[in-house]
């Protein structure tokens, strides 16, 4: 009776082999790739929402200036008059500091601000550069758009 013995190095072993392992996370990186890609357009809307929540914050900060100094800034006085006593005319009734700063929008540009607005002259405007960061091009984004 002959008996049959297999050699150690045939044996089938369990696990992946590295070409196999090398698929794998090819496919992971292209998926992974993919979803980035993908991914690029939502900084811009997270930093369009931020700016309308910066708008949000101004209209505030606006409308209790407005009440202790009975008008909103001049263009001229600007956002600045929110944390700074205004030294310009017209001096406000009352001040009261109602931010203790002024952020920059998503772009780290500075906000502009105008009174009366370009479109309700009875109102505000505040304007983003937007993400192109240069003043009166297309993507600026106005306070009074929303």
């Amino acid at each position: 009776m002959k008996i049959h013995h297999t050699h150690p190095a045939h044996r089938q072993r369990p696990g992946f082999t590295l070409l196999e392992m090398v698929i794998v996370l090819g496919i992971i990186a292209m998926i992974l790739g993919g979803a980035i890609f993908a991914m690029r357009g939502i900084g811009d809307a997270a930093k369009i929402s931020q700016v309308e929540a910066d708008f949000k914050s101004f209209e505030s900060a606006l409308a209790m200036y407005r009440i202790n100094a009975g008008s909103y800034p001049t263009t001229q006085q600007g956002l600045d008059a929110l944390v700074n006593e205004p030294t310009s005319s017209p001096q406000p009734r009352r001040w009261v500091q109602v931010m203790s700063n002024i952020p920059t929008d998503p772009w780290g540009a500075e906000y502009r601000y105008q009174f009366p607005g370009s479109k309700r002259a009875n109102q505000f405007e505040i304007i983003s550069n937007g993400p192109s960061g240069q003043p009166n091009t297309d993507d600026d984004i106005s306070s009074q758009d929303l």
